[in-house]
């Protein structure tokens, strides 16, 4: 019983993660890559500017391929690259609890992406029809005729 609902279960994660992530990405799209870039250079993140892009896209993108379980294990190790920056860069000093700016929320979201990743995304994943074919039984190749 527990087998048929990991699918669900894994689709309900990928599709929480993938909102969550879409909503970061959305936030600082809308505020224009000039003022994320700003805002990363005033924390002292390297190469704001690239930085900007690389966070915007792999949260955008990275969050539609985790809803619709496309390229899982590269997006889950974006994904918590991202919010491993975000950890040592922004919030580390603030403790843990995220009530005083600390690192335990943007933690979470890098061991998530990372266990969706690497979760194989379940049946309902589009890397289950193009990836992961050991759930389809092979035929056996016929053994070749001795000579």
């Amino acid at each position: 019983m527990i087998a048929r609902l990991q699918p669900f279960g894994l689709l309900i994660g990928r599709v929480v993660l993938g909102i969550v992530f879409i909503a970061h990405g959305w936030q600082k799209w809308n505020q224009g890559i000039d003022a994320t870039a700003q805002g990363m250079e005033s924390m002292g993140i390297p190469a704001p500017t690239l930085s900007a892009y690389f966070t915007v896209l792999s949260e955008l993108v990275g969050g539609a391929l985790l809803i619709v379980g496309a390229l899982l294990p590269l997006v889950g190790l974006a994904l918590a690259g991202v919010m491993l920056g975000a950890m040592y860069f922004v919030h580390l000093d603030g403790g843990f609890f995220s009530r005083d700016g600390g690192y335990e929320y943007v933690l979470v979201l890098a061991a998530a992406s990372i266990a969706i990743g690497f979760s194989g995304g379940g049946l309902l994943a589009l890397d289950s029809l193009w990836l992961n074919k050991k759930g389809v039984p092979q035929t056996a190749e016929p053994a070749p005729a001795a000579a």
